[in-house]
């Protein structure tokens, strides 16, 4: 192995092998130029804002709610779908990880209340079946 030390305003250049370290080369050592403290300016970061969701009439079927707060990356459905138990209807990402919310029973989509890049909190209404 080589390796560079600098010691004392001294640059040696030395190999390494089986325990016996051979001087390679030996220069006066440059001082390195001052470090440019350029800091970035700082960037403001927003949020990406709740999007409204539109009324829920929960008194025509099951509501399908988020388990977990996140951003919703996909929607599999649309008002009027027949679907069947276990169905993928919202792709959920949470913490970097991508979570199926299924229809819990066979029925047909009465509303699909969110929409793809909306951020849900826990127990916001996804879509009610009917």
């Amino acid at each position: 192995m080589k390796y560079k030390v600098t010691l004392n305003g001294k640059t040696y250049e030395v190999e390494v092998e089986h325990g016996k370290a051979i001087l390679l080369d030996e220069y006066e050592a440059l001082a390195p130029a001052p470090a440019v403290s350029a800091e970035p300016a700082p960037v403001a970061v927003t949020a990406p804002a709740p999007v409204p969701s539109a009324p829920v009439n929960l008194a025509s079927g099951e509501t399908v709610s988020a388990p977990m707060p996140g951003n919703i990356i996909r929607v599999d459905v649309k008002d009027g779908d027949k679907v069947t138990a276990g169905q993928v209807l919202v792709i959920l990402e949470a913490m970097k990880m991508e979570n199926e919310i299924v229809a819990p029973k066979d029925g047909t989509v009465a509303q699909v209340v969110t929409t793809k890049g909306a951020v849900v909190e826990t127990g916001s209404p996804l879509v009610v079946i009917a």
